[in-house]
């Protein structure tokens, strides 16, 4: 395969093919493509432009149907995700250095979010610094490679500090909190902060996210579902 590995299966030159077919309208619905005219608009040849458009086939980001002239392309679901996080990334780059939009899925946690978030040492603080009492549970969020990476650059921004404290029977850690706005399929809800414990099993797999309702209800999520978290400065 050409190309460094980038998103899924599929290499930086294939995802250059994806972005073309969508810039025709293929991630809306059928266009009809020919290798000697993508091949020209790559500045590649026609079978350069073939094992491309198979390597995107061959990693579902595309669906094809054959023709005696051509051939007809839709950008799957996996292909828009893949062309998704091209877009964060750049966002990133070029947009507002004080926001870092990382893109995930919804996965179930634990329950160990609901039990931590309702302890009266950090509900206080939350109350008082955050300016909410949280829903008593996350919302978590699996990142990718990409945003694992990305997730990194969260310490740059100015966070809430959440202070450690103890009771008769234990001493609790102390965590940072990052206000973000949470975006779902066509909605979202801003007031939510992302909470990330000084001391921590988790991964950087993964994001935590409490907030004064509850996201999964109040956004419409299910496990697996899309979304963007947009962590302010």
């Amino acid at each position: 395969m050409s190309g460094a590995t980038s998103t899924g299966d599929v290499g930086y030159d294939e995802l250059a093919v994806l972005k073309l077919l969508a810039l025709d309208g293929a991630h809306r619905g059928e266009v009809k493509v020919s290798c000697g005219d993508l091949a020209s608009r790559l500045d590649a040849s026609s079978q350069t432009a073939s094992r491309r458009l198979q390597a995107l086939d061959d990693a579902n980001h595309v669906t094809r149907d054959l023709v005696s002239d051509g051939q007809w392309i839709t950008v799957t679901d996996a292909g828009r995700h893949a062309l998704k996080h091209e877009y964060e990334d750049y966002r990133r780059i070029f947009e507002d250095p004080g926001e870092l939009a990382l893109a995930g899925t919804v996965t179930s946690g634990m329950g160990e979010g609901r039990h931590y978030i309702s302890l009266p040492g950090y509900n206080r603080q939350f109350a008082e610094k955050l300016g909410y009492e949280p829903y008593p549970g996350t919302l978590n969020v699996d990142l990718p490679p990409d945003g694992q990476r990305a997730r990194a650059g969260i310490q740059a921004l100015d966070g809430v500090d959440i202070d450690a404290w103890e009771d008769e029977d234990r001493t609790y850690g102390s965590a940072t909190c990052y206000a973000c706005t949470v975006v779902g399929d066509g909605t979202d809800f801003d007031g939510a902060h992302v909470i990330i414990p000084d001391r921590t099993h988790h991964d950087d797999d993964q994001l935590e996210i409490i907030a004064p309702v509850k996201l999964r209800e109040r956004l419409g999520l299910l496990d697996d579902d899309e979304v963007t978290i947009r962590v302010e400065a």
